[in-house]
């Protein structure tokens, strides 16, 4: 299913080699049994926009995966945690530049769910990666 919100937030998973990374870093968090926070210096403005919405995920300047966002919390030092479903979601790896920090994402831009992709049924979730990047799907 795709994201369904208004406004959805975009970050560099900064550290992490690739999409693969990014999800053995969240999957070890979540065995362990450790809430998936964010931790940031500002806490969104638009966060009453954000109801359903989702983190959208960037390496190698490309979308890949997106996680939902289950809440905002106070953090230390008047930082913001977004706290994050463990949930990690393909996505068409369509190309974005690079940023520090979030960004704010419209729904109506947001790349869609490679499980939604018209053909990807039943193709494993990498190879779904690779031949959209390749604009095959």
């Amino acid at each position: 299913m795709a994201a369904m919100s208004g406004l959805h937030l975009t970050k560099i998973a900064f550290g992490c080699a690739d999409f693969d990374d990014l999800r053995r870093r969240m999957e070890t968090r979540a065995e362990r049994g450790e809430p998936i926070l964010l931790h940031t210096r500002y806490r969104p403005k638009r966060e009453a926009e954000m109801e359903g919405a989702s983190l959208y995920w960037i390496s190698q300047h490309k979308y890949g995966l997106r996680q939902p966002i289950l809440g905002f919390q106070e953090g230390e030092n008047g930082h913001c945690l977004i706290r994050l479903s463990p949930e990690m979601i393909m996505v068409e790896p369509l190309p974005r530049r690079a940023h520090q920090g979030w960004r704010y994402l419209a729904g109506e831009d947001a790349p869609r769910d490679l499980e939604t992709i018209e053909g990807g049924e039943g193709i494993p979730s990498a190879m779904q990666a690779e031949l959209a990047a390749l604009g095959l799907l």
